[in-house]
């Protein structure tokens, strides 16, 4: 299968140039291992994917300390490979035990960080290792030929849904991803008890993919209690499926502010397989997922960016900025909208965080005109494609 370089690999490569080890976690099919492969070769690799090799070392995980000895006595300093390390998460600690002994350099994948973080005796390596995340394709990534944006909002950008050309094995492979992966995963792990409960929680949670989350109310309908709704909400973070977005609560006008989070899908095509929606969507509902993709890139482009912080910003009155960059005690609103004609009216929330907000002196609205527009003096409009000139 075709390689397409990743944004990442120089930030994980210049990590283990200068000694480090790796923690790089990202949800299925992201193309950890493929990266790796292509981009590293370790010196030996062991996949906890495959149930042979898990059950190997899950009855004895001095085994494994058993066999890098061996490694570690052939070669100086190896590169050790394991792939979906949570999965048999006591292993870290023969990793940290050669990492403090400069024998060797780990990289550790992963696809859930729920039992690395919520495990009460496991080794998370802390100061050990650099911990990187790995997304879909960003938009900067993705080839040329996969760049039309009805495609990106119906189908996602997993690497095995972009280098697919048919659509129809596009819909096939994303609704056997969600049942594989979302389903049967998520419950070999036992994250939940209820599977029918979470189920239609997962279908509902990808429905309200970008809105404000209304805990009491998904509760109600899904049958279960509040406190299980938001513990279900931690397992698709944990998992990598959803991102969360915080609100912006301190107010210098003094509004009433809404305090609950946004929560969005990785995918916006593994998102529609979870809700059961065809490929034929109308405009407004191609409006509400270009918000989320947006939203989306965004989290993409300043998750390792010093002081940077995505929020969002909506009061009471419904008076709302979907994206706000917060970064070194500076504010930029940006306003997402499904038009290639941006106006004054566009901006009219932006001018008033403008107003309210000294902290603040510039805003975006992201949109489809092919060129930019300044709509005022401090707010201009973008093309989606030129969503990076937002940061610089």
């Amino acid at each position: 299968m075709e390689y397409i370089k990743r944004k990442i690999a120089p930030q994980l490569i210049a990590n283990l140039q200068r000694g480090k080890s790796i923690l790089l976690l990202g949800a299925r099919q992201t193309g950890k291992t493929t990266m790796i492969m292509q981009e590293i070769i370790p010196d030996i690799m062991y996949s906890f994917i495959d149930p042979e090799i898990r059950l190997r070392y899950e009855k004895d995980t001095t085994l494994l300390a058993k066999e890098l000895k061996i490694v570690v006595q052939q070669k100086k300093n190896p590169i050790i490979f394991i792939d979906e390390i949570q999965r048999v998460p006591n292993v870290t600690d023969i990793a940290q035990l050669l990492i403090d002994q400069k024998q060797a350099q780990f990289i550790l994948t992963g696809s859930s960080a729920h039992k690395l973080k919520h495990g009460t005796s496991i080794n998370l390596l802390a100061g050990r290792v650099a911990a990187l995340i790995m997304d879909p394709f960003h938009f900067d990534e993705l080839p040329h030929d996969y760049c039309d944006l009805n495609e990106i909002l119906l189908y996602g950008t997993l690497p095995f849904i972009v280098l697919e050309k048919d659509n129809n094995n596009r819909e096939s492979d994303l609704r056997s991803y969600v049942t594989t992966y979302l389903e049967e995963e998520i419950r070999s792990e036992a994250l939940v008890r209820n599977v029918g409960n979470f189920s239609r929680f997962l279908e509902l949670a990808a429905s309200e993919s970008g809105n404000i989350v209304n805990f009491t109310k998904l509760s109600q309908k899904v049958g279960v209690a509040t406190s299980t709704i938001i513990d279900y909400y931690q397992i698709l973070e944990d998992c990598m499926i959803t991102l969360r977005i915080d609100p912006i609560i301190h107010s210098p006008s003094h509004r009433r502010l809404i305090k609950s989070p946004k929560y969005l899908f990785f995918d916006l095509g593994v998102r529609r397989a979870c809700t059961n929606e065809g490929a034929q969507l109308p405009a407004k509902y191609l409006s509400h997922l270009f918000q989320q993709y947006i939203g989306i890139e965004l989290l993409h482009q300043t998750r390792y960016l010093p002081s940077t912080q995505l929020k969002y910003w909506r009061d009471s009155n419904n008076i709302e900025i979907d994206y706000v960059l917060e970064s070194a005690g500076k504010y930029i609103p940006i306003e997402v909208k499904w038009t290639d004609t941006p106006s004054l009216s566009d901006a009219r929330h932006i001018q008033k965080f403008l107003s309210e907000h000294d902290n603040a002196d510039k805003g975006y609205i992201i949109c489809q005109t092919p060129n930019p527009i300044a709509i005022t003096d401090k707010i201009t409009a973008l093309s989606w494609r030129n969503l990076r000139n937002v940061l610089k």
